[in-house]
Parts: structure tokens; sequence; C-alpha cells
């Protein structure tokens, strides 16, 4: 009799363990179901995947707006003195790419603004020449003391500015380990 008991609680046991493991499996609803992922993101297990260009919860967020502003720099080239001056980083109306900005008063020099593009934290200058010269580099923005960068952010930028006839360099930390070049410090 006492086998018999055990037996049947056994079988009650796995009875209810069985059954509760199909409805909670059944219940299980999707999560992304009810999430709208703006700008062309898509959602996949509950989360948002953002388009290029997107970011935030939903995708509600450009990328490269936390970027926009004035920025005071500070740099030393390879062949310049220190200098301390303005930019300014703003969208670029020129083209509808959603990752463009456009930067004034570049390296202190230029008369026009040089293109950059943005990629989540990460600002590229990409191969350009303007005004005789060849311009080419990358950074990337962070907080400072533990507050939001699109308000008091700093980015630390590597590049280079080449004369197209003499092909002398200006290097800003991008050829850092060859020519003992600092970074370039921007802050807002």
């Amino acid at each position: 009799m006492k086998k018999q008991f055990r037996i049947f609680l056994f079988a009650c046991i796995l009875a209810i363990g069985g059954t509760t493991l199909i409805i909670s499996v059944s219940c299980n609803t999707d999560k992304c179901k009810t999430l709208v992922c703006a700008h062309g993101g898509y959602c996949q297990l509950g989360v948002c995947v953002c388009a290029s260009g997107w970011e935030g919860p939903d995708c509600e967020t450009e990328s490269r707006a936390k970027f926009y502003g004035n920025w005071m720099v500070y740099e030393k080239g390879s062949s310049s003195f220190a200098a301390q001056y303005p930019i300014s980083i703003v969208k670029d109306s020129t083209s509808n790419v959603v990752t463009n900005v456009r930067i004034a008063n570049f390296n202190n020099r230029f008369k026009g603004s040089v293109l950059g593009t943005v990629y989540h934290d990460i600002l590229t200058i990409p191969n350009q020449e303007l005004e005789g010269k060849i311009i080419f580099g990358k950074g990337n923005i962070y907080a400072t003391d533990d507050v939001t960068y699109y308000q008091y952010g700093a980015i630390k930028m590597a590049y280079e500015v080449i004369d197209s006839i003499t092909l002398q360099k200006d290097d800003y930390g991008y050829d850092a380990i060859t020519d003992g070049s600092l970074i370039s410090q921007w802050n807002k």
C-alpha cells in the first residue's frame, strides 16, 4: 500500500509540474507585439534594434544630436603651435543622410565646413580635400564628471591635415606612435 501511495504521489507531482510548465509556456506573450521602433528600427526579443543614425529605447533619437553645439578646442599639432579656438558642429543640410554633420572653423583655418559622420559615440572625418588640404580623422564623445554628454560632453579627436602639394603633415594624435603628437581635445 505504501509503495502504491508513493507511485500515486509521484505521478501527481509530475502531472502538476507538467501542467504548470505548459501553462507558463503558453502564457508567454510576444514582447515585440506592443513595442513600436521608430525610424526603421525593428524589435528583437523585446528590444529595439535601431537603424544607422538612430538610438534610444524606441530609436527616437538621432545619434548625431549629441555632437551638435559649440565646442572649445585645445590642441597642438606635430608641426603647429598649441592653440585654443571655437568650433561648431551642426546638422549637415547639404544631404539627407542622418549620420552626417558639418564642422565649422575646423583646425581654426578652414572657411568651408568639414564633413563628419557619426556612428553611436564615434565621429569620423572621412578623407576629404578642402582648400588645398587633405583632412581625415576619428574621435569619440564621452561624458565628463558623470553628467550627460549632450550638455557637457568632450571629444577626443585624432586627425591629420596634409598639404595637397607639399604633402607636409600636421598630425593631431592620429599617428601618435610615429611622431609623438597629442590628441585634440574638444569640450562643450
